[in-house]
């Protein structure tokens, strides 16, 4: 039998499928010594490197792994920066033969949940816009929005991207000319939630991913900070994307 080749590579802990997908079209993988193409389908017998080093296809066997971080401000989620800027991939622990594929990104100023694993299938359902998985935000504006405006938000806002909505939107509190909102968006689109709040004229000054799916940030993990994906938390996201859940998490 044969599949595609991002996604045996996926399967590897290569990374995602959009991912890999990129890394072919610049030629930087290649299957027995030749350059691979879009398309491509392997049987897995075959010598496939990325850069030159090579995929160990025993990664597939191996129990996948998780980790939840908590992003603090400052950092971005790409693997290196030109601009010599932190990136999240500093922060986490070392892998052998397989590599961490976040599921989502953050950018710089957003705080919050992301989630890493080893399983770049997993990864690739859970981030695909087919799954509808809800993301929830804690976002901190300058004053309180009119209800007028929470309609809007509800109900839908033309982006240039297309028509964006909040599926839930809450007050949540505040002090002084700070206000707190819980919002809820299975839209995963780029920065929509600052782009909601742009479209109104309201400037976020703080944004915290606090849930993707069903996996929410522990409130006992510090910025910075990061811990191993329970066996419990990594069949939840498998059973949110209709996966089986036979892949366990091992301990990092």
């Amino acid at each position: 039998m044969t599949e595609r080749l991002q996604k045996w590579l996926a399967g590897a802990g290569a990374g995602s499928r959009r991912q890999l997908e990129v890394l072919i079209s610049e030629g930087r993988i290649t299957v027995d010594g030749e350059t691979a193409v879009l398309g491509q389908k392997i049987t897995g017998a075959e010598r496939v490197c990325i850069d030159g080093r090579p995929v160990r296809s025993r990664a597939r066997s191996t129990p996948a792994k998780g980790i939840i971080y908590n992003k603090p401000p400052g950092e971005i989620c790409t693997r290196s920066d030109p601009k010599g800027r932190r990136t999240v991939f500093q922060s986490l622990p070392g892998l052998s033969n397989e590599r961490w594929v976040s599921v989502g990104r953050l950018d710089m100023q957003t705080s919050g949940l992301l989630i890493l694993i080893t399983d770049g299938d997993l990864a690739n359902k859970l981030m695909h816009p087919s799954s509808q998985l809800q993301r929830e935000y804690a976002v901190r504006v300058v004053g309180e929005l009119p209800q007028a405006d929470l309609r809007k938000l509800r109900k839908g806002i033309s982006l240039e991207d297309g028509l964006a909505r909040f599926d839930e939107i809450n007050f949540t509190g505040g002090e002084a000319l700070n206000r707190w909102y819980r919002v809820v968006v299975s839209q995963g689109r780029n920065r929509v939630v600052r782009r909601l709040f742009d479209a109104i004229g309201c400037t976020v000054s703080r944004l915290i991913r606090v849930r993707y799916g069903p996996v929410r940030l522990p409130k006992d993990l510090h910025r910075g900070q990061h811990r191993s994906i329970t066996p419990a938390e990594f069949d939840s996201l498998r059973d949110a994307v209709g996966l089986s859940a036979s892949k366990r998490v091992h301990d990092n």
